[in-house]
């Protein structure tokens, strides 16, 4: 009976987002581990079996500094940022486009999902322009071939949407010049989600969601209104790297996305939790 009570609590959200696309952020140990990363791949072709539209944006920027390292490249960050020069670059769209992409292709693909794998320069998918020098805590930093979001292609994600395929984009930008451009995952992704009109953004992390206290894990907030968010920031309640994540979502919610969520990636089946049950796993960010 158990498993039935299941299928039954699920009923209503298969009903009520069939046929919305959902923005998977694949990030932290949901791509590291070879458990996890078939688990979230199934996990992913089964919400499009069931009537969803996935969409994919990754990481990877572990993978990258290791792949710095073994070929010699000092990694750089400023503020926890990297710096990208051209040589840098070029080992960025190495590792996510000719590595990630393709094994989390593979990974949909052993699952019986259709799968394509896009960098933002394919057809212009995510055109940006580059940074420049800008203020990061009172101190003025260029971090090279950084970029930021101008527009998103999505003329090209419809099309292969409508003809059943899971695009699994790598947040590689171009700008007008035609140069590669180094962008934040999890800003592509809210970008991405924003202009395909997703009905969801969901960040897969390394940690539970927004916890009260950093050490437990039963103070984890399930949801979090947008106008609350200011509030937890100047509380000290949401902090370092989770703050880029919050106001990636806000912002996200902003353009009309109708939640976000930020959930453990390291538990089984988190994404199916999330969508499927009532209460979740994660913290779900959405708007008053």
């Amino acid at each position: 009976m158990k498993d039935i009570d299941v299928l039954i609590e699920a009923l209503p959200y298969i009903k009520k987002f069939h046929d919305k696309k959902i923005l998977i952020k694949y990030g932290g140990h949901a791509m590291v581990d070879d458990e996890a990363k078939s688990s979230t791949a199934r996990d992913t072709v089964l919400l499009k079996y069931v009537g969803m539209k996935p969409l994919i944006v990754h990481g990877g920027g572990p993978e990258i500094s290791r792949s710095m390292d073994k070929l010699g490249k000092e990694s750089k960050f400023i503020k926890g940022l990297r710096v990208t020069d051209e040589e840098t670059m070029e080992i960025i769209e190495m590792v996510l486009v000719g590595k990630i992409s393709t094994e989390i292709v593979s990974e949909l693909i052993k699952h019986d999902g259709d799968a394509i794998s896009l960098s933002g320069k394919d057809s212009s998918l995510i055109f940006a322009h580059r940074k420049g020098a800008s203020k990061i805590d009172e101190e003025v930093v260029d971090l090279g071939l950084v970029g930021e979001v101008d527009c998103v292609n999505t003329d090209l994600l419809e099309m292969f949407l409508e003809n059943e395929y899971i695009p699994v984009i790598s947040p590689v930008g171009i700008d007008v010049d035609g140069n590669s451009l180094n962008l934040n995952a999890d800003t592509a992704a809210g970008e991405v989600a924003s202009a395909v009109g997703a009905e969801k953004l969901i960040i897969l992390t390394d940690v539970p969601g927004v916890l009260r206290d950093p050490s437990d894990p039963s103070s984890l907030i399930q949801k979090i209104r947008i106008s609350e968010v200011p509030g937890l920031i100047e509380e000290g309640v949401i902090t370092g790297g989770m703050i880029p994540k919050i106001e990636t979502c806000v912002k996200a919610i902003e353009n009309g996305v109708k939640s976000c969520h930020i959930i453990d990636g390291r538990k089984k089946h988190s994404l199916l939790l999330e969508i499927f049950t009532t209460n979740g796993i994660g913290t779900m960010i959405f708007d008053d």
